[in-house]
């Protein structure tokens, strides 16, 4: 099983989307500052996760929640 998660930092007015098979790790190596954007606006909470059985799935709605349609449907979950 394959995930797309959503992260909101708890000071900054940020966001994070990214895709994995493990959401908890993510979001542990994500608020102990082992990925390099989202150490600057730590700490973070998951605000959703989508489930995918592929990993080609959970890329692509990834990188389609990158976009800029994909970030109007952001704006509709903060």
């Amino acid at each position: 099983m394959w995930y797309v998660y959503i992260l909101k930092s708890r000071v900054y007015k940020k966001s994070y989307v990214g895709s994995t098979n493990d959401p908890q790790r993510r979001l542990t190596e994500h608020n102990s500052g082992k990925s390099v954007y989202t150490k600057r606006h730590k700490p973070w909470d998951i605000l959703k996760i989508e489930n995918f059985d592929t990993y080609k799935e959970a890329r692509t709605r990834e990188s389609f929640l990158k976009t800029g349609k994909g970030r109007e449907e952001l704006r509709k979950i903060f």
